[in-house]
């Protein structure tokens, strides 16, 4: 079994926080609405197959990329003039910075890792 994780981030400004491409990006209207689009993002594999149908070669695209994690969980919560997001996931840091990037763009900062 993979061992899980608690990556810990922050997010300056959330109203400004997208990702690139639109048919990816998130578009909600606060903390929590953002912490239900990553852990869906993270438990199911819809928005890797949305990025996926945009490859030139989808077929191509490797599998392993698409891994989910059923049990994972994010919230998220204002803090100062932030937002700080807790994410409890299996997936392993590279797979959780896709999502993110995919969602939020690179408007977010890791700031701590713990093993859960």
């Amino acid at each position: 079994m993979a061992s899980r994780n608690h990556y810990y981030l922050s997010i300056d400004d959330l109203a400004q926080a997208r990702g690139r491409e639109p048919a990816l990006s998130w578009d909600g209207a606060g903390p929590g609405d953002f912490a239900a689009a990553l852990q869906e993002a993270l438990r199911s594999p819809a928005l890797f197959e949305r990025w996926r149908a945009l490859q030139p070669e989808p077929d191509e695209v490797d599998p392993a990329l698409g891994a989910t994690d059923a049990q994972a969980q994010a919230n998220a919560r204002v803090a100062d003039l932030r937002i700080d997001v807790d994410v409890l996931t299996s997936l392993p840091m590279n797979l959780l910075r896709q999502r993110l990037n995919w969602l939020i763009g690179t408007h977010w900062q890791l700031r701590d890792v713990r093993a859960a």
